[in-house]
């Protein structure tokens, strides 16, 4: 590992300061991910900047324009410890898809220390991106994906490109999406609010020719909150990961839904996927499908259909056309009975 100095930020606007400046800065969380990729060689900074101890770690709501508490935004601290997150009476109750997602993903040793801030920007699992020892655009621009060639079996189905078809490995990122949440982000320029996923774009971006170009943020961007905007249904909500083990494995294919029905009409959804593409994947074709359709497995199927109708599957992949289909429809079943 290349060594390196550790330094603990006071406060956001020094920790942006310093990151900014410096070329080889980079803000550490929980360390869950970043220490990983130093002990591989994928990560070499020179200094690392503590953002733990100044980042909001409070869970609350945010007042609303009439000056009332309740029924406001969920407002989440970028530090707040995603064990912490899942465990809140708040998050359980009314975002259970959240909460469930959160405890899908990794151990709880692991969940008592990654931060909701790092767990958003944690780093494709991609082998190929892992190994220094193979190409990778991700890693080195213009050195090739062997990927689309070799072990490609977990890896994207959906928005990849010639350059890079990883998939980014969060689940927690997958819940947010589906409930439209927005990050609150800090930089050299005026702090801003930058949705998860949106049709214009958002936090992530898909890798096109610059896949080593992942998000949207600049360099000394610090995200310092998680914000959901109230969702009538989000209480009828759910998060399904199939993985090839039970215990602390990466999805194969998963799935963040929330579904609105009455009298047996779907009124509203919101689908998100994972581990299906390079961002956690909005599902909005499937939306617009189910949208006034009777919450049937028919037509549950016709909205996977209508969503998977983009994909591009390479040819040991293909396998999860079927798998988030079937996840889908069993899992819209499942909340069209409990919110019927």
């Amino acid at each position: 590992m290349k060594p390196f100095g550790y330094v603990a930020a006071p406060d956001p606007a020094s920790a942006v300061a310093m990151v900014s400046e410096r070329p080889g800065a980079v803000f550490l969380g929980g360390g869950t991910n970043l220490v990983d990729l130093m002990k591989l060689g994928v990560a070499a900074p020179d200094m690392l900047v503590d953002v733990t101890g100044m980042l909001p770690s409070r869970i609350e709501r945010t007042v609303r324009r009439d000056g009332e508490v309740g029924g406001g935004s969920l407002l989440i601290g970028a530090g707040v410890r995603n064990s912490d997150l899942a465990a809140d009476p708040l998050v359980r109750a009314e975002f259970p898809v959240l909460a469930q997602a959160v405890l899908a993903g990794a151990s709880g040793q692991l969940r008592n220390m990654a931060t909701v801030g790092g767990n958003l920007l944690q780093r494709t699992r991609c082998l190929y991106f892992q190994d220094v020892t193979k190409p990778c655009n991700k890693r080195v621009p213009g050195s090739g994906c062997p990927a689309r060639a070799g072990q490609h079996r977990n890896l994207a189905i959906l928005g990849g490109s010639p350059h890079c078809v990883a998939t980014h490995p969060s689940d927690m990122a997958v819940a947010l999406a589906a409930l439209d949440a927005v990050v609150h982000v800090e930089g050299a320029a005026e702090p801003r609010a930058v949705p998860i996923t949106g049709p214009l774009g958002g936090l992530y971006r898909l890798p096109g020719d610059r896949p080593d170009r992942e998000t949207t943020l600049e360099r000394g961007d610090l995200i310092t909150a998680v914000e959901i905007p109230p969702l009538a249904y989000a209480g009828n909500s759910a998060y399904r990961k199939v993985r090839d083990r039970t215990s602390y494995a990466f999805a194969v294919v998963s799935v963040a839904a929330a579904l609105d029905v009455a009298g047996g009409v779907v009124r509203g959804a919101r689908l998100a996927l994972g581990a299906v593409a390079p961002v956690p994947w909005r599902a909005r074709a499937a939306e617009r499908v189910l949208a006034g359709r009777p919450a049937t497995a028919e037509w549950f199927g016709r909205a996977a259909d209508a969503e998977l109708a983009m994909a591009s599957p390479l040819p040991d992949n293909a396998f999860k056309l079927t798998l988030v289909r079937n996840v889908m429809v069993r899992m819209l079943a499942e909340l069209a009975g409990d919110g019927s």
